[in-house]
């Protein structure tokens, strides 16, 4: 699933260990999500448009790479 994180996160010049201390995860994980690697669940999803200030929705879009259905 593609997502805007790393380009929301540029943009209010946090790093990747920024936005981590923010949600409670580890670099790694915010690394694994940016990337594509990894979905995060649910509330870690709201987490992520909350700090963003966008939906959810805004925040990810299926794609080509989006190995679901």
């Amino acid at each position: 699933m593609r997502n805007h994180i790393s380009t929301l996160r540029t943009q209010r010049g946090w790093t990747q260990q920024d936005l981590a201390q923010q949600l409670g995860v580890s670099r790694q994980t915010v690394i694994s999500i940016e990337r594509g690697r990894h979905d995060p669940a649910l509330a870690l999803a709201f987490r992520l448009a909350a700090l963003f200030e966008t939906s959810v929705d805004a925040l990810f879009e299926p794609g080509a790479d989006d190995t679901a259905g």
